[in-house]
């Protein structure tokens, strides 16, 4: 199913009509952007919120609007409708040799482990 080179990961495609109307898969689509779009959002009003009641009632929404992006991003991979290409290994070796050398300047200690 899948060569070395170009891996897609996708299920197969659940068919949706071509027509100019808003299918299943365009609401979804539009509300995945919204969830994303807004989850950005809470994430820069926590960081600057200066009042930990605010924070906290900010970082709730925030874990709620990031549990149902992840449920529509779900939803979407499992319909077919979304898909990404698999990492290659080696890639993700050098990648992380690279930057594994660079734990030594972080100012909190090593966090690459």
């Amino acid at each position: 199913m899948m060569s070395n080179q170009n891996m897609k990961i996708q299920n197969p495609k659940t068919q949706t009509p071509e027509t100019p109307q808003m299918s299943d898969r365009d609401f979804i689509n539009d509300c995945l952007s919204t969830e994303k779009y807004m989850t950005n959002s809470y994430s820069t009003a926590m960081n600057e919120a200066s009042h930990e009641s605010l924070y906290q009632d900010l970082n709730q929404i925030f874990n709620e609007t990031q549990n149902c992006q992840r449920q529509l991003f779900n939803l979407m991979f499992e319909k077919g409708w979304y898909s990404f290409e698999a990492a290659d290994q080696q890639k993700l070796n050098q990648t992380y040799q690279q930057f594994s050398g660079y734990s030594n300047q972080f100012p909190y200690g090593n966090t690459i482990s």
